[in-house]
């Protein structure tokens, strides 16, 4: 039985993680990290990371990225496999998960869905096999709620699309202060933001008088919980520090 701690178990993805651990026999929650310890949950739940004292296996964070550098010092300073889903982080903070990754095992994704990374190698195919003929989009849509935007997701999508392109391309985010042409070297991301999307991300590929599209939607939070749980019992069993992908998963 895998003993997890909940970094930001009192939010929504918090919840929605609780729900799907309970329904299995092979992980357990014993503890949570979350600045409000308000209404109680059948496990200790720290505002403080110094306070925690709890054995653990791992810990699965769906929080904020405030909380990154006191998570990184507990995870390493305690020696505890990390599943990190939150996404908007800086350059520095991505960094700092890397540097993180030299002591500990640590599984980082901007998306934990099947089917999102699935998504992401269709796209890579597509991309090598189109080449430079076609001009790609990427159409993200989420939750009114959502602070980042492009979403971590449709920046994952846009790095795999370059990572097969014998030219890469640059990202265009805002297209009304660009007045020119669109350029063949550029990938274009657009964000939808409103009432209570899960996620949706859409890949364009427009070429002279066709289009291919690929589309990916959510259709509710528990595809990412149960992603991050299959990740966590995965790497509980690990003690190689480096940092782990969803390939490493599947």
């Amino acid at each position: 039985m895998k003993k997890i701690i909940i970094c930001g178990c009192q939010g929504k993805m918090g919840h929605v993680l609780e729900s799907c651990i309970a329904e299995r026999d092979d992980c357990e929650v014993v503890a949570g990290f979350d600045i409000a310890t308000e209404p109680k949950k059948p496990y200790p739940v720290f505002s403080r990371f110094a306070d925690c004292t709890v054995d653990a296996d791992v810990i699965i964070d769906f929080s904020n990225p405030a909380s990154l550098e006191q998570l990184l010092d507990y995870a390493v300073s305690h020696n505890l496999p990390l599943i990190i889903a939150t996404t908007g982080y800086n350059e520095a903070q991505i960094a700092a998960i890397h540097k993180a990754a030299e002591t500990i095992p640590v599984f980082f994704s901007f998306n934990m869905s099947l089917g999102v990374n699935l998504l992401a190698e269709l796209a890579k195919k597509a991309a090598a096999f189109l080449g430079g003929q076609f001009d790609i989009e990427i159409v993200e849509k989420h939750h009114n709620r959502k602070v980042d935007a492009p979403s971590g997701t449709a920046l994952m999508l846009a790095d795999a699309i370059n990572s097969v392109l014998e030219q890469p391309c640059s990202y265009t985010y805002d297209r009304h202060s660009v007045r020119r042409k669109r350029e063949k070297s550029e990938i274009g991301i657009s964000s939808v933001r409103g009432g209570t999307i899960v996620g949706e991300h859409e890949i364009i590929f427009a070429g002279r008088d066709e289009i291919i599209e690929l589309k990916h939607t959510a259709m509710s939070r528990e595809i990412f919980a149960v992603g991050a749980v299959n990740a966590a019992v995965y790497l509980a069993d690990s003690f190689i520090p480096r940092i782990y992908t969803m390939s490493d998963l599947l």
